[in-house]
């Protein structure tokens, strides 16, 4: 339960929902004027902007897009738009329209500390452009609130990113207790089947058959005791913060997973943390090449979360109060930061840094190798903050190898699809949802241009400028 002290997200933002916007007004700065207003979607038209097509390499000329009932209505040539008289018009003369973006990995729900949902992280998300999140481990009653948020974004009554898919995570001390768990998360209606490296291969085995029947997909991190290339080859969908690879892309993987099989101590943090450590001392680019090829193959992508292990060797969690984000945090998650901070030792630092080393190289092979690469965040893990995390990993994914375009389909097209939600999000088309973003800059050119955010259209409501500052300035008094 909340406490009694503190209100609820949906009575925050509210006043913030009503954002009435002059029909038909271009004002100056090239979108009209925000002030107090309806929470219904609205007629949109977004004149003359550069439309952003993820999935082409030519460059569109301008076009006029209009929005209807929260769905685009048309993309054409501005000479052949028909505005309706109440239209919301918008220049988007010198800008670029985007599909709203995507963060495959985040965590809306604290089940180990019993703290209250992360909803604090709702605006810092519409602001930064990223209508879209994957929530990766609740249960059933976190299931229940998702769907209470979603009926709420979609009648208008808070300013959230759509939730487009939330799983349970499941475990057990034998293959039966595990089937037994995909069984219980799957009759609470996850989306998914989350699994952690701690999961022992029987048990592994075990979930992936039972999810299977179930009809969910099972993704999360490959375990411990299972090779990367064995866990793409046995059907699990995704693998998250590439768990596993430093070892798969080493000389040495095949002594060290057969060491883990043995069980016992094996599994412990300090025998993983060595492991990974002795890995990335034996990294064998050869063998990382092979490795990619086959996890391609076998189609399973990889959600790396970049930005986490690049924060923590940067040591960027150090100096948090510094940080001018900081002042978004609710109070509770400030002090879990410092206290995650506080406890860290100069061996953690220095096997954060042979981690990044590692992975950063491989990043770079698979994309060599077309492993698709997809952009998640892991927020609000320390120093990873919600909504501006999504840029940075688009950054690290540019850093990587992928063109900027490519960084772009991977928090646009690739979730719509690996979603099976293609056919509603993913590109600005006739009939898709109208979750937009207008920026001031070509993102095809410079990936950091995906930061100048002008507008969001979410759900078919505009916010200007104006009203995304008016969210991060409620962020900022929140306790």
């Amino acid at each position: 339960m909340r406490p009694p002290h503190r209100r609820s997200v949906l009575s925050r933002l509210d006043p913030l929902l009503r954002i009435c916007l002059v029909p038909a007004a271009l004002l100056p700065g090239g979108i009209a004027a925000a002030g107090p207003a309806p929470s219904a979607r609205q007629s949109i038209a977004i004149v003359e902007v550069t439309v952003v097509d993820p999935e082409s390499t030519r460059r569109s000329t301008p076009r006029t897009v209009l929005i209807e009932d929260g769905r685009i209505h048309a993309v054409v040539e501005p000479r052949k738009a028909v505005i309706p008289d109440d239209a919301l018009q918008v220049d988007g003369r010198g800008r670029y329209l985007i599909p709203g973006l995507v963060d495959l990995h985040v965590h809306l729900f604290n089940l180990a500390s019993k703290r209250p949902p992360n909803d604090w992280t709702f605006p810092l998300f519409v602001a930064n452009g990223v209508t879209a999140v994957r929530e990766m481990s609740t249960n059933a009653e976190g299931l229940m609130q998702v769907r209470r948020w979603n009926d709420a974004l979609e009648r208008g009554e808070i300013v959230a990113p759509r939730i487009v898919a939330a799983g349970i995570a499941v475990g057990g001390t034998s293959p039966d207790a595990a089937v037994a768990a995909v069984d219980a998360a799957a009759d609470a209606g996850a989306d998914f089947i989350k699994v952690f490296s701690e999961l022992p291969q029987a048990q592994w085995q075990a979930v992936l058959a039972e999810a299977s029947r179930r009809g969910l997909p099972v993704v999360g991190h490959v375990p411990a005791q299972v090779a990367l290339r064995a866990a793409a080859a046995a059907g699990q969908h995704d693998n998250e913060h590439l768990m596993q690879a430093v070892e798969a892309c080493s000389s040495v993987e095949d002594t060290l997973i057969a060491g883990r099989a043995a069980g016992g101590e094996t599994l412990s943090p300090g025998r993983l943390d060595a492991d990974l450590r002795q890995a990335a001392r034996h990294f064998d680019a050869q063998r990382c090449h092979r490795v990619g090829a086959a996890v391609a193959a076998a189609g399973q992508v990889q959600i790396p979360t970049l930005v986490l292990p690049y924060t923590e060797a940067e040591g960027k969690a150090a100096a948090l109060a510094n940080d001018p984000r900081w002042i978004y945090l609710r109070a509770d998650e400030r002090l879990r930061w410092q206290r995650a901070q506080a406890a860290l030792t100069a061996d953690d630092q220095a096997l954060f840094r042979e981690r990044w080393s590692a992975l950063r190289r491989i990043a770079a092979v698979l994309r060599r190798e077309r492993v698709v690469l997809m952009a998640g965040t892991d927020t609000p893990m320390p120093g990873v903050y919600p909504g501006h995390s999504l840029h940075e990993e688009l950054e690290l994914l540019v850093a990587a190898g992928l063109s900027p375009r490519e960084a772009l389909r991977a928090a646009t097209v690739l979730p719509a699809r690996f979603l099976g939600m293609d056919a509603d999000s993913g590109a600005i088309a006739v009939g898709r949802r109208a979750d937009l973003v207008l920026l001031d800059a070509d993102p095809t050119r410079d990936i950091r241009n995906t930061r100048r955010i002008r507008a969001v259209v979410l759900d078919g409501r505009l916010l200007t400028r104006d009203a995304l500052d008016a969210l991060l300035a409620d962020a900022e008094r929140l306790p």
